[in-house]
């Protein structure tokens, strides 16, 4: 057995742990670059394919549970035998007060603008203008992120202020859960 597969069996629990308890520092060790705030809900240990020093993140980026980023298109892998230097590899690049939702999946490529909303499970082939919010697969225009937020504001509950006990009292009271 080779000593890097042996080396591995040490160092991958601690990149999971690690991955998982700080998921910004991770991916930050991984290489990504991030331009000011962000917050990554749950592990980003495959959050980031082979080059993640290929995605940039802006300020104020929010990405949820299971989101990935991939920078290279391995279908190319099967011609390889006959064009054997054949790779399509880009950057990723997320601009500023973006959220980007569970288990969305980010294709070479793309830029996604300031303002953005990423739907649940979309996969993004292509680019996403400043203030769009966009679901799918794959992923197309569902409304302006203007509208999206007049919307929200009718429907919140007015709680979003709050954290831990103070919420979770919050929500009991308004959904009458005892």
């Amino acid at each position: 057995m080779k000593l890097s597969r042996v080396l591995k069996i040490f160092t991958v629990p601690y990149k999971l742990l690690l991955a998982q308890l700080y998921p910004v520092k991770y991916a930050k060790k991984l290489g990504v670059t991030m331009k000011g705030s962000v917050t990554i809900y749950g592990s980003s240990y495959k959050m980031f394919s082979a080059e993640p020093y290929l995605v940039t993140l802006g300020d104020n980026v929010y990405i949820s549970l299971d989101a990935k980023f991939v920078c290279h298109d391995g279908s190319v892998l099967p011609f390889r035998k006959d064009i054997p230097d054949l790779d399509i590899t880009k950057r990723i690049t997320v601009g500023d007060n973006v959220f980007i939702g569970m288990g969305a999946l980010i294709l070479p490529g793309v830029t996604i603008g300031n303002n953005c909303i990423v739907g649940a499970y979309a996969v993004v082939t292509k680019d996403v203008p400043d203030g769009t919010v966009v679901g799918g697969n794959p992923a197309k225009k569902i409304k302006k992120t203007s509208d999206y937020l007049e919307k929200a504001q009718e429907d919140s509950i007015h709680i979003g202020h709050l954290t831990g006990k103070e919420k979770i009292k919050a929500y009991n009271t308004i959904f009458e859960v005892h």
